[in-house]
């Protein structure tokens, strides 16, 4: 909704023209909003653009189902849409019909639904509201601007915008989610420029991870039209931040982001696919340059991750994974920062070490917060004197010194990564170390005290008893606790446990209107589009996948299978994954139910039309890698996917590659390497060990993958044939046709995309070859794939593959 007040006085009208003089001789011009103007939440229209187009400020939806709303200034010409500022960090999000209103005397006023104002701009006096081309949101008087959005950012800097002296950015809480988060880039009043992490909800500052160790009077960030950020010093000398980048503004849009996970990213958008880098915001620069590395602290706090956690970075350091030990798991899913808890109970009243366990995990530590030290031990030794103390969570072993630290909980500043050079030992039960499942810790509450005494008298009387009696007692006791154990259902052990929402059959059978809409199909099972109900009232998009092959095999067969899909993603969590929201479960209807990806698969992105941009082919190639590595490397027990290809890797709303169907997973116990069963996958995509009853390791996933990197670079299917049971000729075939080019040196027929990165899409190539040899043990590990990609380490040049054409006529 818009309404307009009464027409300009000639005052104002004075004002206007200022105002314009003024921008001209900026190079800028206004759109100007006057008193009385008004935008409504969800309302038509509910924002207003810059002159050029390029910025957009009003109201911008801050979930997928438009429930909620922020009052923000965006970018509207990019994919996607990117929130520069916004109102009120601390309560940003706004319901339906909320607005906000130029009042008669001149101030921006927001308000709710019930006309309670949330937030404020301005003292009086503005005659006129503008969003400029820089992104700047301005209030115009009769003096010029008397209020801007600059002088107030949030998390992002724009070209043209100073952070001067006592003003800060504040991260958001998560990506998703706009209130204030954990990290703080401040300009302080004596010079520096520092990065804090915060504590919440007070912000209280702990100890710095970055600075630029700078003193004196009128230091302030800058931040260049061209692209250059720099700290500008009161004695006229500078600290760059982005090592002098340079993005015409006529060919890149910039913002300066300091994200939700603590780094201060620099990211650029070519305006048009000629100015390279593809048609998506690129990070170019960042500060600092590895946060898991730089953010340690003897101090309080967590670190970057949650307590209990651990941070991860990827060698371009675009991505941070906070990543929970063995046998543990995230507190809340959606709010990785509130860190992870035990999957068991470990308390020392009720403490036998037989009951525990080890598992290491190399180069990871807590570094701080030792209870325990000890020097002159081996590895064995810091082992065992962990599982001997009831205190002892984890302990650290190093080899340089032999020496070894106990920790216990909380564990925090948690980082892993090849500089780290210990070894951790993580103690979870024995029960419990084949797969996680979380049990509930009981918590002492004053109105069981009188609970506890009852048993207390109890075990007296036993106690008095004969010793028949009681190991009669004691015995049906023992009974029943193992008979209710043993009657639980697997569905109630390994998914009910593992904070999944259990649907009824009629929910979702309502949801997807009675199985209307297919999304595909599968070998196990078919996807459905589903809609569910929210707690605001409007409604969520789902994927329901029925697992209808299940019910044609046996009992046994259908519930493993069952259990051992929602045991797998149930207890997976990564930003390359599809997530699992819950299952139903109700005598043979098996359904699960998936967060629902907006832009479908990637077969459909690289073969249903035109030839997507390359670099978001090779984002999408680096997160189904990570992805990957994380199932292989990173999950307490490895998962090998079995069925690699672009039909199984969704796309969500920012083209972030999801890994998807688990359904033909199998999962590896931590003390196992290879397993063998019957031949799983797609045709084409299969490793050749498959056929040669050799054991399958993880390996048939690389072959799968370095398949589908063939595919993403060159935009080709594997299998050029027009039916799936046509003949293969071996011309058709890509991975023999990708080599050949490969061999005589024509990379240039399979490379059809520009010449401005030619070397990357070559490397990926050659990592294809290298992870496509017949013989596994060639093959490289997925996290040395990731390293190659990332270019991280040389890439040597590969034998023949020598893949029997055979395997892919199967």
């Amino acid at each position: 909704m818009i309404m307009f007040g009464d027409m300009l006085s000639p005052f104002s009208l004075l004002v206007l023209l200022f105002l314009a003089l003024v921008s001209a001789a900026g190079g800028q011009s206004y759109s100007n909003i006057t008193r009385g103007t008004t935008l409504t939440a969800g309302g038509s229209p509910s924002s207003w653009f810059s002159p050029s187009g390029e910025f957009a400020f009003g109201f911008f939806p801050a979930d997928s189902n438009s429930t909620s709303f922020l009052f923000a200034v965006w970018f509207a010409a990019t994919s996607p849409q990117s929130v520069v500022w916004y109102a009120n960090p601390r309560s940003p999000t706004l319901p339906p019909h909320a607005t906000v209103l130029l009042t008669s005397d001149g101030r921006l006023s927001l308000r709710d639904e019930t006309g309670t104002e949330r937030w404020g701009a301005g003292s009086g006096g503005a005659v006129a509201a503008s969003i400029l081309d820089t992104g700047n949101l301005v209030l115009a008087g009769a003096t010029g601007v008397l209020w801007e959005s600059f002088d107030e950012p949030t998390d992002t800097l724009l070209p043209g915008q100073v952070l001067p002296a006592g003003a800060s950015l504040r991260s958001r809480l998560t990506d998703a989610n706009f209130s204030e988060g954990r990290f703080s880039l401040m300009a302080q009043a004596d010079g520096n420029l520092v990065l804090y992490p915060l504590a919440l909800p007070t912000g209280n500052r702990y100890d710095p991870y970055w600075s630029t160790d700078t003193s004196g009077a009128g230091n302030e960030l800058v931040y260049n039209a061209d692209g250059s950020i720099y700290y500008s010093l009161g004695n006229g000398t500078a600290v760059p931040i982005n090592s002098g980048l340079n993005y015409p503004p006529e060919s890149f849009y910039q913002r300066a982001s300091l994200d939700s996970d603590g780094v201060f990213r620099q990211y650029v958008y070519p305006k048009n696919s000629s100015a390279g880098g593809g048609l998506t915001w690129n990070v170019v620069a960042r500060r600092p340059e590895d946060i898991c590395h730089a953010l340690v602290s003897h101090g309080p706090g967590s670190g970057v991750c949650g307590y209990n956690s651990y941070c991860s970075s990827d060698g371009g350091q675009n991505q941070i994974n906070c990543i929970c030990p063995p046998e543990y798991s995230f507190i809340d899913q959606n709010n990785t920062y509130l860190g992870c808890e035990q999957s068991f109970v470990q308390r020392c009243e009720l403490y036998e070490q037989s009951s525990f366990t080890l598992i290491p995990v190399d180069n990871l530590d807590w570094p701080y917060q030792d209870y325990e030290h000890y020097t002159n031990v081996d590895e064995r030794q810091c082992g065992d004197m962990c599982l001997q103390d009831c205190f002892c969570a984890v302990s650290i072993f190093w080899r340089g010194g032999r020496e070894c630290w106990k920790k216990k909980l909380p564990l925090t500043h948690g980082r892993i990564g090849s500089y780290v050079n210990r070894r951790a030992f993580i103690k979870v039960s024995r029960d419990n170390s084949s797969v996680s499942v979380p049990v509930p810790v009981p918590v002492p509450f004053e109105g069981n005290h009188d609970r506890r005494r009852s048993i207390g008298v109890a075990g007296a009387v036993l106690l008095g008893s004969s010793g028949f009696l009681n190991l009669i007692l004691i015995g049906t006791v023992i009974s029943m606790i193992v008979c209710s154990r043993r009657n639980k259902s697997e569905k109630q052990r390994s998914v009910t446990e593992l904070n999944l929402r259990t649907f009824s059959y009629k929910e979702l059978e309502q949801a997807t209107k009675e199985f209307k809409e297919e999304l595909g199909r599968g070998g196990f099972g078919v996807v459905f589009k589903g809609e569910l109900p929210s707690s605001s009232g409007s409604t969520k998009l789902v994927a329901v996948k029925r697992l209808d092959r299940l019910g044609k095999m046996i009992d046994d067969d259908s519930e493993k299978e069952f259990t051992n899909e929602v045991r797998s993603i149930g207890q997976t969590h990564h930003k390359n994954l599809v997530k699992l929201i819950g299952y139903c479960h109700e005598e043979s209807q098996r359904l699960l139910v998936y967060e629902f990806m907006s832009r479908g698969s990637l077969q459909e992105f690289l073969f249903g039309g035109e030839r997507p941009p390359w670099e978001q082919r090779a984002s999408i190639a680096m997160g189904i890698a990570r992805g990957l590595m994380y199932l292989h490397e990173e999950c307490s027990v490895p998962i090998i996917h079995c069925d690699i290809k672009p039909k199984n890797v969704l796309l969500d709303d920012n083209l972030v590659a999801r890994i998807a169907d688990f359904g033909l997973a199998k999962l590896l116990r931590t003390d196992q390497t290879r397993t063998n069963t019957g031949i799983r996958g797609t045709r084409g995509y299969v490793a050749p060990e498959w056929f040669k009853s050799m054991a399958i390791t993880k390996k048939v996933d690389v072959y799968s993958f370095g398949v589908m990197l063939l595919e993403i670079v060159s935009c080709r299917r594997n299998l050029e044939t027009e039916t799936e049971t046509e003949e293969v000729a071996e011309d058709a075939v890509l991975v023999y046709w990708a080599y050949d080019c490969y061999r005589v040196g024509r990379l240039d027929l399979l490379l059809r995309d520009g010449e401005d990165d030619r070397e990357r899409m070559e490397r990926f190539v050659t990592v294809a070859i290298w992870c496509l040899q017949e013989d596994p043990g060639l093959r490289p590990s997925i996290s040395a794939v990731v390293r190659m990609l990332e270019g991280g380490v040389p890439v040597a040049v590969p034998p023949d593959p020598s893949t029997d054409i055979q395997s892919l006529r199967q």
